[in-house]
């Protein structure tokens, strides 16, 4: 099978990390790191959807042999080109699908990439694919935000989440299909330049299913990489689901 650079083409990727710069704060990955090395132990890491590498190079880093699926050979190319990387073994693929040799007693999900599955069916296969390359006892994380739809008022279907002179963002929710598009507009040099991501929205609740048709249960949920419990309000989860050892 053929894949092209979806929506994370050479254009994206060259600016990645500096649009996505809050995300690369050192205390941020610090923390992730040292949550997944835990639970990493002294196993491998299997990095679904590993970008240009914010989290793979630092657990590599840490001692834990890390492999990569990723979309996008522009996203991966980024990598590669940063210490470390060049040897990181990256497999080129749709991660819903997309088989890593060996296995594994951690396979990851970050920073809300789940949703660039853009149905049903294809979250429930990215479940099923982790729960194949786990060995028993291994652990699933995933990222992701909690959908805004209590900021949507009656009649209306758009949040806005960035605002700044020269970017603006905005999410426009389909309560019907759970289909979510990220709107980008960017301006340098007095020209704008407006691009879109389609996503789906996915519930926690859902995402335990998920899991539970892939033969996983649900180990911990947090509000964030700190371990703050998760409630009613919070805006995102980090949710570990476990292959059972028997």
């Amino acid at each position: 099978m053929t894949y092209d650079d979806g929506h994370f083409g050479e254009e994206v990727a060259r600016h990645y990390d500096e649009s996505q710069a809050e995300m690369f704060r050192p205390e941020l990955v610090e923390r992730t790191v040292d949550v997944l090395a835990s639970l990493a132990g002294e196993g491998r890491a299997v990095e679904f959807g590993i970008g240009t590498g914010r989290i793979a190079l630092p657990l590599a880093a840490r001692g834990v042999p890390v492999a990569g699926i990723e979309l996008s050979r522009a996203m991966a190319g980024r990598l590669r080109a940063k210490p470390g990387g060049e040897d990181m073994a990256v497999s080129i693929g749709d991660f819903a699908d997309t088989r890593v040799p060996g296995t594994f007693s951690l396979a990851y999900l970050l920073f809300n990439t789940v949703m660039n599955l853009t149905t049903q069916e294809a979250q429930v296969a990215c479940f099923r694919n982790a729960a194949d390359h786990l060995s028993p006892g291994g652990c699933f994380v995933v990222e992701v935000m909690v959908p805004e739809l209590r900021k949507i008022p009656a009649g209306q279907t758009v949040v806005h989440f960035a605002f700044g002179p020269r970017h603006w963002a905005w999410s426009d929710y389909d309560v019907a299909t759970q289909a979510q598009v990220c709107h980008y507009v960017d301006v340098a040099d007095g020209r704008g330049e407006h691009r879109t991501t389609p996503f789906r929205y996915v519930w926690p609740a859902e995402l335990d299913l998920m899991a539970q048709l892939a033969g996983l249960r649900l180990r911990s949920r947090w509000q964030d990489w700190d371990g703050r419990p998760f409630t009613s309000d919070s805006a995102k989860h980090v949710s570990v689901w476990e292959k059972p050892a028997a």
